[in-house]
């Protein structure tokens, strides 16, 4: 049966549906409906005279029909997207749309600084960041890539380095210390009033030290666990505890005298920030753009 033009673009819907198994989640990668996307599989399935997806309130499954299509056209498909980013060397500005998943410490330290020259610089290139600590498959996700601590990075992902190394300290309050005391020793916080993040994975933070040869792990107490950054900021500048967290986020409220920092002959230093993105596509050039313009400015340092 001969395809038509409208069957490419329902291809185009059909391999992210199938590569996100959730027509919300497509959509939202490709700026369109969830109720557009099944009104346009429904017509692909009648006009190839097959069932693709397998469709339930929870779940989408590909059938071995739709499995069978999806191996099928993936590559073609990609090499038509690779073909068209190319053509960017030819324009007199690059154009295209970026998709980045991004904690909420390196939006503000990291690409806050950065954005507003890059937009200035490639106006036709629109970024659609998403701000969360919660740990993202990109690839599943729709995006071109992440940012996360360089330790966090999958291993099976290309990442390039976007900041120095980053020191790792514990502050609180004057007003805090004053009253709870000023811990000596990481031992020392057992007595004390903790902050604790949860990470994107739901396990809790261990707060690391070392000194010299000695490394600790140590398990806080206390009674507020929070997952996102700007809260556990507004719990620690209120006096609600002890917070450990990036010397970045931290060290002007520090030079201001509204937190003090503690325990600063056990801080250490961890892997800054990385972007990630997948071996197996074309470096989109919006992308391989935004990171020159972080490399070249560099505001947490490199």
């Amino acid at each position: 049966m001969p395809s038509s033009r409208s069957d490419f673009t329902d291809f185009t819907y059909f391999l992210a549906i199938a590569k996100h198994q959730s027509f919300r989640r497509a959509g939202l990668e490709l700026g369109v409906s969830a109720s557009a996307l099944s009104h346009a599989l429904k017509g692909l399935e009648t006009r190839l005279g097959v069932r693709l997806l397998n469709r339930t309130a929870r779940s989408v499954v590909l059938t071995a029909a739709g499995e069978e299509l999806q191996t099928a056209i993936t590559g073609p498909f990609d090499a038509i997207a690779d073909a068209v980013e190319a053509l960017n060397r030819y324009r007199d500005g690059p154009t295209g749309r970026i998709r980045l998943n991004v904690p909420v410490d390196a939006a503000s330290l990291l690409l806050g600084p950065v954005l507003p020259i890059f937009v200035e610089r490639y106006p036709d290139v629109e970024l659609d960041i998403s701000v969360s600590n919660r740990l993202t498959d990109v690839i599943d996700g729709g995006f071109d890539a992440g940012v996360r601590y360089g330790g966090t990075v999958p291993e099976d992902m290309v990442a390039q380095r976007l900041s120095a190394d980053i020191r790792w300290i514990v502050v609180g309050t004057p007003a805090y210390l004053d009253r709870f005391g000023r811990p000596a020793h990481p031992d020392d916080l057992a007595r004390h009033r903790c902050l604790r993040f949860r990470l994107g994975d739901d396990s809790l933070y261990r707060w690391e030290f070392e000194r010299g040869d000695e490394q600790l792990s140590v398990s806080v107490p206390g009674t507020l666990t929070i997952d996102d950054s700007r809260l556990i900021m507004d719990a620690l500048i209120g006096g609600a505890g002890l917070m450990y967290g990036p010397e970045p986020l931290l060290g002007d409220m520090i030079a201001a005298g509204t937190l003090e920092e503690v325990l600063g002959d056990w801080a250490g230093a961890g892997p800054g920030f990385h972007i990630y993105y997948s071996s197996r596509r074309q470096v989109p050039t919006g992308l391989r753009l935004l990171i020159e313009l972080v490399r070249e400015l560099r505001p947490l340092g490199l």
